[in-house]
């Protein structure tokens, strides 16, 4: 049965990336420990880049149909 993968949410992502590098920064951590960490923040980076991927595509689309919509000609606002 293959193991399930969540996708953890971006800023959870961001956090454990940071935790990782501190880790690999300190020179303390072993061959093996370092390996996997590198494992796992690399499987994290492509989840967060996903993700703001997504967030670019929604964005752009989101300003196009701003960009469609007509001016609005209400009654003009005089402060």
């Amino acid at each position: 049965m293959p193991k399930e993968t969540k996708t953890p949410v971006f800023e959870d992502a961001l956090d454990r990336l940071e935790i990782i590098i501190e880790s690999m920064e300190t020179g303390d951590t072993p061959l093996d420990k370092l390996i996997a960490n590198f494992e796992e923040g690399s499987t994290l980076l492509k989840a967060c880049y996903k993700k703001l991927q997504a967030a670019e595509l929604k964005i752009e689309k989101l300003n196009l149909e701003i960009g469609q919509l007509e001016p609005f000609k209400g009654q003009e606002i005089n402060d």
